[in-house]
């Protein structure tokens, strides 16, 4: 049993004191003091060797290590590093267990720890995580509320050269807008692509999409280019949870069909897969008829979007109570002669910041909350 919590030394003290006076047995002392006799006979025999000061609480640490490094391994190890700066531990293990063979070396972990305490690691700089908004609430009550986008999977064609196909869809109707062979998923091309919708179809109020690029980036609220576009548009841009493709589970069931009609087997080039393409999208829409929607067509359900594309985009505009600031081409916006890093894909577009708390700000670029920049520490948190 342990000691006494009241106060463990002055129980000690008077511990040996009373088995000194020759009063009491080992046993009967400890069996009043709650103690082994064991503890008992320790505790003895560090008053006789120290006095009463090696009665006091001593360090449980252990005076030697079975399993620590060679003093010349470590050596080695950092000697090895000096000379080759840029490997790692596994590279430098290798590099002695083949040139030093007789050495005994430790595992990969304890090679880094010893170039850690050595000073010759650099702490990497951590990236800035990007916080999403969580599962998106996307209801789709009538055409228009939110269009869907995706690249479907990459195949190779016959002439050797890979189709990204850019699909579009209507989540109420169903409706498939475009389905587009394309050589890449870069921004130019989809912002194109989805120029010619807007125009021919008007302006949905959201499109959902996943968080890969054109549609997002790593960037401050997950903007791209693109979707810094579709906000101008007045187009809000929602986006799954990563790693859940569920979530946009209408768009994915199209391409499961997709897949199975329109690339297996997969076209001669991409001229005639466009075609496939454009012949898929015809029966999809007006004569497959579709369970989810009671056996109906997406082309019997879909109505064209109220919302025109307009000929110039409209500015980006803020309550008088905002403070506005416009992102420098460095990516950076001024504030009190400092400057504050945003990010590149908004260079040019104003910013509204909203005053919430002494010193601290909401940032939003249109109707989007990006972050919050507290002006004491000049630090921005998305």
């Amino acid at each position: 049993m342990p000691w006494l919590e009241t106060d463990v030394m002055k129980q000690r003290v008077k511990f040996v004191l009373d088995y000194e006076s020759g009063l009491y047995t080992m046993s009967e002392l400890c069996e009043r003091f709650g103690i082994s006799r064991e503890t008992g006979y320790k505790m003895w025999a560090r008053y006789e060797g120290d006095g009463l000061a090696g009665l006091e609480e001593r360090s449980r640490a252990p005076k030697s290590c079975s399993h620590k490094t060679a003093s010349a391994v470590e050596r080695e190890i950092i000697k090895a590093r000096r000379a080759h700066r840029t490997w790692g531990p596994v590279t430098l293990l290798g590099y002695l267990k083949r040139t030093q063979p007789q050495l005994g070396l430790p595992a990969p972990s304890t090679a880094g720890d010893i170039l850690k305490r050595a000073g010759l690691v650099q702490p990497r700089r951590r990236r800035r995580q990007v916080r999403h908004p969580g599962r998106p609430y996307v209801p789709m009550a009538s055409p228009n509320d939110v269009w869907t986008a995706d690249f479907k999977g990459q195949f190779r064609m016959r002439d050797g050269r890979y189709c990204y196909p850019l699909t579009v869809l209507d989540g109420y109707s169903r409706y498939l807008f475009a389905c587009r062979a394309r050589y890449s998923t870069e921004g130019g091309g989809a912002r194109s692509v989805f120029k010619r919708l807007f125009c021919e179809f008007g302006l949905p109020l959201q499109i959902l999409t996943d968080n890969g690029s054109p549609f997002a980036s790593t960037g401050l609220g997950g903007l791209s280019k693109l979707s810094v576009w579709w906000i101008k548009l007045g187009i809000h841009p929602i986006r799954i949870e990563p790693g859940q493709p569920q979530q946009n589970g209408r768009h994915e069931r199209m391409h499961r069909t997709l897949k199975a009609d329109a690339t297996r087997p997969a076209c001669a080039n991409i001229g005639a897969q466009q075609r496939a393409f454009e012949r898929f999208r015809c029966c999809y829409n007006d004569e497959r008829p579709h369970r989810s929607l009671h056996g109906q067509v997406p082309a019997s359900l879909y109505e064209r979007s109220p919302r025109p594309f307009p000929q110039r985009e409209p500015p980006t505009r803020y309550p008088a109570h905002f403070e506005v600031r416009k992102v420098c081409a460095n990516g950076c916006v001024k504030w009190h002669d400092r400057f504050v890093f945003i990010s590149h894909v908004l260079t040019a577009e104003p910013l509204g910041f909203e005053p919430i708390d002494d010193g601290v700000w909401s940032i939003y670029f249109g109707p989007v909350l990006l972050a919050r920049f507290d002006e004491r520490d000049h630090r921005v948190v998305g």
